[in-house]
């Protein structure tokens, strides 16, 4: 059963939805007991990098978050779900993200458009297990900050900055687009994030 986080800001029926349309099972959770026996786990994502790390102190849901990632439950974080898996974030530089992967999430180019909203190329054809090997398709994106390009990265976006758009780092995964916006290539994304 896979474990849909509701800490109160996701854009959570759009996820919920998708997982809909193609039949998946699913539970929506708020707490740290919802995560236990999950055989994956979605982040949705909106909203503020300080508001969801208040919210997971409220709901005690980082250290459980954590746990299951390092037992080897697949994750999938969306936009600030990928966003909180980094150490920090310029967004709100006082809050510790879950540290889950090295590096500091950054705010934008002031001389591009902020928010970076509407349809922008996924590059790269490195091996994914969530993606396909063709070069430039096209997702959705929604975001004023960006998690930086590491090893981790399987396909990077430019918006004045070149970012991670998707992470793959064993059982970790991140979007910074959003699959929900994406049409069929955000179907095929969440249905292999869901067969692994």
């Amino acid at each position: 059963m896979i474990a849909v986080i509701d800490y109160g800001a996701g854009n959570l029926r759009s996820v919920t939805n998708l997982l809909d349309s193609f039949d998946a099972k699913y539970r929506v959770v708020d707490s740290a007991d919802g995560l236990t026996g999950s055989s994956h786990i979605v982040l949705p994502g909106v909203g503020h990098f300080g508001q969801i790390c208040t919210a997971f102190e409220r709901l005690s849901l980082g250290e459980a978050l954590i746990e299951e990632i390092r037992i080897g439950t697949p994750y999938l974080g969306i936009c600030l779900g990928m966003q909180v898996l980094f150490e920090s974030s310029e967004e709100a530089p006082d809050q510790k993200g879950l540290g889950i992967l090295s590096g500091s999430v950054r705010k934008l180019e002031a001389e591009v458009r902020i928010p970076h909203m509407g349809w922008n190329t996924l590059e790269g054809d490195a091996k994914s297990a969530l993606c396909s090997q063709q070069v430039g398709q096209f997702a959705y994106f929604a975001h004023s900050y960006f998690c930086p390009v590491s090893n981790a990265t399987v396909r990077s976006t430019t918006h004045g900055s070149t970012f991670s758009s998707v992470i793959e780092n064993e059982n970790v995964f991140g979007v910074q687009f959003h699959p929900e916006k994406s049409g069929v290539l955000g179907l095929s994304l969440l249905q292999k994030f869901v067969a692994l």
